[in-house]
């Protein structure tokens, strides 16, 4: 393995070590042969298995699967392995684009209206219905490795094993909690979670029972910190710089109010990792310094040395105004983008391990994401709008011998969807209450014909991080209308995607859309009926 302690206690934090410049090596322990023809099955194994690979905060924009300029300077070999063998959703969509509701959505079927979790910070119910649980009561071995982030651990959710970071985790010498207790982990944060869960799939996975193996990185996620071998992978590419990244917000006022602009909200130490003065290794304002603070003497003196001549370059040309928020711009997604390599990274070895052991054949894979984020797009990092690039979220499916190979998917479909789905083809019974519909006829070329034609979005948290007003909205794929609501907000906003897929023009006035406004209001009067939401204020 990869790491190793070298103090323990029992509900102390502990230590482990691993070089993360030797993440190349394979693990000590030798995996099995490949097979020569297919694995000898059991009437319970011929269940599929399922890997489920969730990022957090993982922009479509850069996968390259999806064909983004970014993504073409940065592409993701790995994850696009998924979309080649499988399904590349091109509407995927999130309910609500916050990180601790989304996962809740996605482990119940349902909105947070439903399942009670609406904001980071509330606690999620784990004697609830959840898809995991059904599995394991269905027989299933099931495991979890990485950020659970709802509440402080999945006790009661029947996995059996699990070991999830503390909270949000750390990208250094992250605290990992198991049932034992919590230690700490000397090494990267994405290998780690790498390593663990190839550990299981090795050593402890009975191979006489279909398995779910849910592996959710922190990575990407603020402060988009990338192992020390990727730290100057992107250094010297310039990337685009979004259309509408000097946006001035005219005619959105919940837009204009925001506190997630890249140039003036980032924390200058803690987030883009740049130094007081040239020479110097002092981050500017570092808001959390405990995720710098945690790295050894040696990782921070390599990881010091690797930005120091970026670093120094910036102070040396003393950047002010327009330039230093390109500046700015590009150092943001250098760090986020060397955070992504490492995911990439991930999925190649989980794929690689499946394909040597012939698990692939039986195995329904799933790469998604949390949420989308902003790569700058309107000058934003960060989520939680409805605007696309956080409303929308990665989605890649493969199984072979059901999902066609390189197929796309224009369905609408939302993360509450993944549920069912999974149940669907393991045969599980569903909880009736589910909200979210199997997306097995979608994956496999033959939409229903009564498949949705729109979906709904509900974001809660405000007061909250960033500044971003509640609000609700529909969209049917081309147009979409928004209500921000709130103490000091009552505004609607109103866009027509196919003219206007920037989100820059607010026609909610505009006289010849009226009608279509009127409309889409009627199909939101349905949508909150249908979902049970009565959250916020009425449509009028």
């Amino acid at each position: 393995m990869r790491y190793r302690l070298i103090l323990l206690s029992a509900l102390a934090p502990a230590v482990i070590s691993c070089t993360p410049q030797a993440r190349t090596a394979r693990d000590a322990a030798p995996s099995p042969a490949p097979l020569a023809g297919p694995p000898r099955q059991t009437a319970q194994q011929q269940r599929p298995n399922i890997l489920f690979i969730m990022s957090d905060d993982h922009a479509y924009q850069a996968i390259s699967a999806y064909g983004s300029p970014v993504s073409r300077l940065a592409p993701t070999p790995n994850i696009d392995r998924i979309a080649r063998n499988g399904a590349r959703f091109d509407q995927s969509f999130v309910t609500n684009s916050l990180c601790g509701p989304s996962r809740a959505a996605m482990l119940t079927g349902k909105f947070g209206n439903v399942n009670g979790f609406n904001q980071n910070g509330q606690t999620f119910d784990n004697n609830q219905w959840t898809w995991p649980r059904a599995f394991h009561r269905a027989g299933y071995q099931t495991a979890f490795f990485g950020k659970w982030h709802l509440s402080h651990t999945p006790v009661g959710l029947e996995f059996d094993e699990w070991k999830v970071l503390d909270d949000q985790g750390e990208y250094y010498n992250p605290d990992f909690i198991t049932p034992q207790g919590k230690s700490r982990v000397e090494g990267y944060a994405t290998d780690l979670i790498t390593d663990f869960s190839l550990d299981w799939l090795k050593h402890r996975r009975d191979p006489d029972k279909p398995f779910v193996l849910m592996v959710h990185h922190k990575a990407p996620h603020r402060n988009f910190m990338p192992p020390l071998r990727y730290v100057q992978k992107y250094q010297g590419v310039e990337f685009p710089v979004p259309v509408n990244y000097f946006d001035g917000y005219a005619g959105r006022q919940a837009a204009g109010a925001q506190e997630m602009n890249i140039y003036r909200d980032m924390y200058e130490g803690h987030d883009l990792k740049m130094t007081t003065a040239v020479g110097s290794s002092a981050l500017r304002y570092n808001r959390w310094p405990g995720a710098f603070d945690r790295m050894t003497p040696q990782q921070r003196a390599e990881w010091d040395r690797l930005h120091q001549a970026d670093n120094d370059a910036m102070n040396a040309a003393n950047l002010t105004g327009r330039d230093l928020a390109v500046w700015k711009y590009q150092r943001y997604m250098r760090e986020y983008l060397g955070t992504v390599a490492a995911v990439d990274d991930s999925v190649g070895e989980l794929l690689d391990y499946l394909r040597e052991t012939g698990l692939d054949r039986n195995t329904i894979v799933v790469y998604t994401s949390d949420q989308g984020f902003y790569l700058g797009e309107h000058g934003w990092f960060d989520k939680r709008f409805m605007y696309e690039e956080s409303f929308r979220t990665p989605l890649l499916i493969q199984y072979p011998g059901h999902i066609s190979a390189g197929s796309t998917v224009s369905a609408m479909v939302q993360n509450i969807d993944y549920a069912p789905t999974f149940l669907d083809y393991a045969g599980v019974p569903a909880d009736p209450a589910i909200q979210g519909r199997s997306l097995r006829q979608v994956a496999e070329g033959d939409t229903p014909a009564d498949w949705r034609r729109s979906v709904y979005y509900h974001y809660y948290e405000y007061p909250g991080f960033h500044s971003v007003r509640a609000h609700y909205g529909v969209t049917d794929g081309r147009y979409k209308l928004i209500r921000f609501y709130g103490p000091d907000i009552n505004a609607w906003e109103f866009y027509d995607l196919a003219t206007d897929p920037h989100e820059m023009h607010n026609r909610i006035d505009d006289p010849a859309q009226q009608a279509r406004i009127a409309d889409m209001k009627q199909e939101l009067i349905r949508l909150r009926r249908q979902y049970r939401d009565s959250d916020g204020p009425a449509v009028h």
